[in-house]
C-alpha cells in the first residue's frame, strides 16, 4: 500500500525557502543582547536574488493559469506586477546604502569573473526588467492594487 503524498509536500523546495525567509525575519525581530546588525548591501543583494526568484516563477504560473482559469491568471498577473515594483524597490535601496569599505565602492572587474557585485545586482534587475516590459505596461506598473477576493 502507498501513501498518498500530503498537499503541504507537493512543493518541498517552495516550501523550504518559504521556511528560510520565516527563520530570517524571526532572527531580525528577536531582541538580542546587541543591536541588530543593521542593513547591508549584501542582504538587500540576497534578497533581491530570492524575489526575482518568485517574480520568474510567479510568471511562469500566471502564464500556465490563464488558457483554463483566466481569472485567476489575471489574478497571478497583478501579483507578478505587484512583485517586480517590490522587487524594484529593493533595488533602489540597495544602491541607497554605501558601501562596506572605499575599496568595494570602485569598479574592479577583474576582480570577479561576473563583475562586481554592484553590477551583478544590476544585470540581474535588468533581465528581470526585460520580463516586465514584454508583459506589463507602464500604466499597469503605476495602477494602484485594486483586486479584491472574490470569495
Amino acid at each position: 500500500m502507498t501513501s498518498r503524498p500530503r498537499p503541504d509536500d507537493a512543493h518541498p523546495y517552495l516550501r523550504a525557502a518559504s521556511a528560510g525567509v520565516r527563520h530570517h525575519t524571526r532572527a531580525l525581530t528577536r531582541p538580542a543582547l546587541t543591536s541588530p546588525a543593521p542593513v547591508d548591501r549584501v542582504h538587500l543583494d540576497v534578497l533581491h536574488a530570492h524575489l526575482t526568484a518568485l517574480h520568474q516563477l510567479l510568471d511562469q504560473l500566471a502564464e500556465s493559469a490563464r488558457p483554463p482559469h483566466p481569472g485567476a491568471g489575471r489574478h497571478l498577473a497583478t501579483a507578478h506586477t505587484r512583485l517586480w515594483q517590490a522587487t524594484a524597490a529593493v533595488h533602489d535601496a540597495f544602491h541607497l546604502l554605501p558601501a562596506a569599505s572605499a575599496d568595494a565602492a570602485e569598479c574592479h572587474p577583474e576582480r570577479f569573473p561576473e563583475g562586481p557585485p554592484v553590477l551583478t545586482i544590476c544585470q540581474r534587475h535588468l533581465a528581470a526588467g526585460h520580463i516586465v516590459r514584454r508583459k506589463t505596461t507602464p500604466a499597469d506598473l503605476h495602477r494602484p492594487h485594486t483586486t479584491a477576493c472574490v470569495r
